[in-house]
């Protein structure tokens, strides 16, 4: 974990789990909780939030998520007792970088109808913008595929890949090396690791998220990632979803009832943290995503200085192999809105401005009659895919660290190879799909797609093709054996 003042014992006065990886690491678990943590005990004022002497001469700063007048079911802040005021960081000032964050003007992107496919992404030195391939951070190695909608007035979407190589703030003794925070004012941001693990330092604590989970990290939270898969040519890879507007929540459930899908007891939220400033003294740069573009500045200090914290508004992950699968015992594939992890609420009753589902290893149990894989479809809503492991059963040649795009009403299913397989299958027996982890993002929003997404050299320009194998099989005096009332 490096050097910092992370309590390595169980924190006293609540349950808390361990990090199965980091055992140094503990959270809290419940989905939009109010939780409270110190790092040094007496920290966190009692019976108010801001004294006029916080103990050990902290400052009280209070971070909202939500307008103040929110009701209060759904209203978000965090109090952080911190070293500093974040204000203290004002004397310097931000300057334009005048770089976009994900290397792309979203506002620039071209609206496209095909049906897309990409290999797993590589990094490629064309698209780094001056980057250097083989020092890319989190950061700098992100890359926007597509957006839609405007930050400056909290509506829309915006999907990245990201591929880095290096650390944000590395916890070495090479003092000539930059410490990279960030926050983003612009929306939430949803990562999803496909390939190594991440270490995600925020100002309430840190996140270790491995393949297989997922984190979430609110607007305005200062962040720092580093990688878990050190070592010279080690490539992280993973899909990111921001969300401009509110926040990601999770779905409702109707007449499931009051249990399955993503259960609150499962997400995870971190432990109060701060760095030890007695670390060799390096360079310190403080980046702020505001409408698209990368602002940044000078900063003495470590931003991440909370000693205490008590609130609902935090960062916090979660476990797919956690997510409890509904699906049909009768007939019919059902609707894949049923694999519904956490929403984006929209304008429009019932329509989301962004799901995050997922199709993981599940039993499917339909009578014999049943075509079992996904059916062909064109849809009102733009589907994104990717896949975290395995393959995925609609489709050959879709691969761990790759993408599709169906946008709004562009027709897609499954491939002639998989539909042929579904068909002659009797399906007779419930079996167990374990070949995999796949997730889409599906949006109200087209997306306005990056040159970066139109012309890497991992997209697969003969994907139509895929379905060149379906014949018209009607007029061939062709007719199921068993059709029936």
């Amino acid at each position: 974990m490096g050097d910092s003042e992370t309590n390595k014992q169980q924190p006293a006065g609540h349950v808390c789990h361990r990090d199965k990886h980091c055992p140094d690491i503990f959270y809290f678990s419940g989905f939009d909780n109010t939780f409270e943590s110190e790092t040094v005990e007496g920290a966190l004022p009692r019976g108010r939030n801001s004294p006029r002497k916080v103990p050990f001469g902290l400052y009280a700063e209070q971070l909202s998520g939500t307008a103040f007048t929110r009701p209060r079911h759904l209203n978000q802040r965090t109090w952080l007792y911190r070293k500093q005021p974040s204000a203290a960081f004002n004397k310097h000032t931000f300057v334009d970088t005048g770089k976009f964050f994900g290397k792309a003007d979203p506002a620039k992107g071209t609206l496209d109808p095909n049906a897309m496919r990409w290999m797993p992404f590589e990094t490629n030195e064309e698209y780094q913008d001056g980057d250097s391939q083989s020092d890319t951070n989190f950061m700098h190695g992100t890359f926007l595929l597509g957006a839609s909608g405007d930050p400056a007035v909290k509506n829309g979407i915006a999907i990245y890949v990201y591929l880095c190589k290096t650390d944000m703030s590395p916890r070495d003794s090479d003092t000539s090396v930059t410490d990279s925070y960030m926050y983003n004012s612009d929306g939430d941001f949803l990562l999803l690791p496909q390939e190594g693990g991440l270490e995600v330092r925020t100002e309430m604590g840190i996140l270790i998220v491995h393949p297989g989970e997922f984190c979430v990290i609110p607007r305005g939270i200062v962040f720092s990632i580093n990688l878990l898969n050190k070592g010279k040519g080690k490539l992280s890879r993973g899909y990111m979803l921001e969300v401009f507007k509110g926040h990601l929540t999770l779905p409702e459930l109707g007449p499931i009832g009051s249990n399955g899908l993503a259960n609150t007891r499962d997400f995870l939220y971190p432990t109060a943290w701060s760095e030890n400033e007695e670390k060799p003294t390096c360079n310190k740069t403080l980046y702020n995503k505001f409408s698209s573009k990368l602002w940044a500045k000078s900063i003495e200090t470590s931003p991440f200085n909370v000693v205490a914290w008590h609130g609902n508004y935090l960062p916090y992950k979660y476990d797919l192999s956690k997510f409890c699968a509904i699906n049909s015992v009768t007939y019919d594939h059902i609707d894949p809105s049923i694999y519904t992890v956490m929403t984006c609420v929209g304008d429009e009753t019932g329509t989301a401005l962004c799901d995050f589902v997922i199709f993981p290893p599940r039993w499917m149990s339909t009578d014999p009659d049943t075509f079992r894989p996904p059916w062909f479809h064109r849809n009102c809503m733009t589907e994104f895919m990717g896949l975290i492991w395995g393959g995925y059963d609609a489709k050959k040649g879709f691969l761990p660290g790759g993408a599709s795009l169906h946008s709004c009403m562009t027709p897609h299913g499954p491939d002639a190879a998989s539909y042929d397989k579904a068909v002659a299958d009797p399906c007779e027996q419930p079996t167990f799909f374990s070949q995999g982890l796949a997730f889409m993002f599906e949006t109200t929003c087209m997306l306005r797609l990056t040159y970066y997404a139109l012309n890497h050299k991992c997209r697969d320009t003969e994907y139509g093709f895929c379905w060149d194998g379906l014949p018209n099989w009607f007029g061939e005096g062709r007719r199921n054996s068993d059709d029936g009332d």
